[in-house]
């Protein structure tokens, strides 16, 4: 794989950005309807592009990773979580993901977070895989809580000490 750089997101990518999520789009990790035009900005009011790390390979984005706050209170300040994660398909497998999850950490440790959480559907055995490698583990379930395509699916919360 050629060099990849990771940089946080400028407000020039909305536009990039919002094409690769489209083109991920599946309910192997999506429970949003599949987008459709209009299409919505990518980066909103919650969401601007400080909070967003993305992959460049030749100067074309591969893949973000999207890092929040699990919730509003500042009693829980401590902990970043990851809201979104994709990586375009012709580059999965070698090792953009790995990059994107350990630059997020680093990212969440630099803003003083001492706990990381995500959350992933129970059927993406990719991407669990990817984060139990990285040292997610499995901190709680919500059985059958999303029904995707006639099957319901578990919701699964993993977190790790940073």
């Amino acid at each position: 794989m050629p060099d990849m750089h990771i940089r946080t997101a400028l407000p020039e990518d909305d536009d990039a950005l919002a094409r690769l999520d489209r083109a991920a789009w599946s309910t192997l990790h999506a429970v949003q309807p599949r987008p459709e035009p209009p299409y919505e900005p990518f980066f909103n009011d919650r969401f601007g592009p400080r909070d967003h790390l993305v992959g460049e390979v030749d100067g074309r984005i591969v893949g973000y990773v999207k890092l929040g706050f699990p919730t509003p209170l500042l009693v829980n300040a401590h902990v970043r979580q990851i809201q979104g994660f994709v990586v375009a398909e012709e580059v999965r497998g070698r090792g953009v993901g790995k990059r994107l999850l350990r630059a997020a950490m680093d990212e969440a440790r630099r803003q003083d977070a001492v706990r990381i959480t995500l959350r992933v559907l129970g059927h993406n055995t990719p991407a669990r895989k990817l984060y139990e490698a990285e040292g997610f583990v499995i901190e709680g379930v919500l059985p059958g809580e999303f029904l995707l395509d006639g099957a319901y699916v578990d919701d699964i919360l993993m977190g790790r000490a940073l």
